[in-house]
């Protein structure tokens, strides 16, 4: 039978699992390098979250072709999908850079940065339960620019000591890279939480 009426297809449900997935795995990183111990079961659990949220998007996409009205606009699904997808997709990165480089400890930079994801992926999670309703996500969107403006100088500094500090130039390559990919993770996150901004702007 010929459907008459458009297919009533749900985002936000999906959003929130995908969020939820996110901040699974930000917590898993956290814990990770707060017992920095049986890292390859660690990193494993955070690979498999992100074939899970891999999982969700295929989701996603797929309701965006079978849907013909959306609750906001097409493109801005896509990239809210793909922005979050980027933070669990550097969240696996940075997991697995602590093996792949054979860090011995992560050091306080590291673990700031990470506990300033850790905090991002929160506040990302309390904007997505709230983005059917379109109210009180204002705060935790700022929240998420204001640990992004932390990291950013948080992340230049760290770096400034690496190449002040008389360090092994192995170490320093190591560290710099982690830096480099916890900052891009970070910047991703903030990313999403622009989407949500415009989506909101539109509603």
């Amino acid at each position: 039978m010929v459907r008459l009426i458009p297919r009533d297809e749900k985002f936000y449900d999906l959003f929130i699992e995908d969020g939820a997935n996110l901040l699974e795995a930000a917590r898993q990183l956290d814990s990770m390098i707060g017992s920095y111990d049986r890292l390859e079961e660690r990193v494993a659990e955070i690979q498999a979250l992100e074939k899970r949220g891999d999982e969700i998007d295929a989701e996603i996409s797929a309701r965006l072709e079978r849907a013909f009205i959306t609750p906001f606009d097409r493109e801005d699904i896509h990239e809210l999908m793909t922005h979050l997808d980027d933070v669990v997709d550097g969240i696996q990165a940075s997991a697995e850079t602590f093996v792949i480089y054979r860090i011995e400890q992560p050091d306080d930079d590291a673990r700031r940065m990470v506990g300033i994801l850790a905090a991002q992926a929160a506040q990302l999670m309390e904007a997505l339960n709230k983005l059917e309703r379109g109210k009180g996500l204002t705060t935790h969107l700022a929240t998420v620019h204001e640990l992004e403006h932390e990291a950013d100088g948080l992340s230049r500094a760290a770096i400034g000591r690496l190449f002040s500090d008389k360090r092994d130039p192995l170490e320093v390559i190591k560290l710099r890279d982690l830096y480099r990919e916890l900052e891009e993770t970070i910047d991703a996150a903030e990313d999403a939480a622009e989407v949500i901004e415009r989506i909101m702007a539109k509603s």
